[in-house]
């Protein structure tokens, strides 16, 4: 009997434990047994920020600087100011480069292209293509991607040509040696 009397005494108090939005039995929650805290909210610093503003990269890439003669070293040359009257116009890449680039598909397949074309492709393709056929002795297999942008058009050259090709673009829209430097 003494031990039903217990039982029933430990069930009732048992049942108020453990419901939602109340701690368990004869607990109070931590934040009714603590005084309100004395921090004031955020605290914004204005000195330390320089430290962080170092580490934030530039929203654009800055102009390159003026040097005493071109190609340089690297062989970048700055573009021709104003630029040649060509059909089509090959712009610079956001790190001010020439956009021709390689692709190596389906393994094996080495391609040549030339991005940011603007204007008219079809002469751009006319001319890589002579002067591929001067380079190579044969016709080169090129291709025009003109749905490759809203603006901006592609040409495909088949084979591994990057080289020939940017300074070909470079001697035909870009700064010459003699002519004044840049802007």
């Amino acid at each position: 009997m003494a031990v039903a009397v217990v039982a029933s005494a430990l069930r009732v108090g048992l049942r108020g434990c453990g419901r939602l939005g109340r701690p368990a039995c004869g607990l109070r929650w931590q934040s009714q047994t603590q005084e309100p805290s004395a921090y004031p909210g955020i605290v914004e610093s204005t000195e330390e920020y320089k430290f962080v503003e170092r580490l934030i990269p530039p929203a654009s890439i800055p102009e390159p600087p003026r040097h005493q003669s071109y190609p340089t070293p690297s062989g970048w040359q700055p573009p021709k100011d104003p630029p040649p009257n060509l059909p089509y116009f090959i712009r610079r890449s956001r790190m001010h480069n020439v956009p021709v680039y390689t692709e190596l598909t389906h393994g094996n397949r080495q391609m040549t292209l030339i991005r940011k074309v603007e204007g008219d492709i079809w002469a751009l393709q006319k001319d890589v293509e002579e002067f591929l056929t001067l380079l190579l002795g044969k016709a080169p297999v090129t291709q025009v991607n003109e749905v490759a942008s809203v603006e901006v058009a592609e040409a495909l050259v088949k084979g591994w040509l990057p080289p020939q090709v940017r300074d070909q673009i470079q001697t035909q829209q870009h700064h010459q040696e003699g002519e004044p430097g840049m802007r």
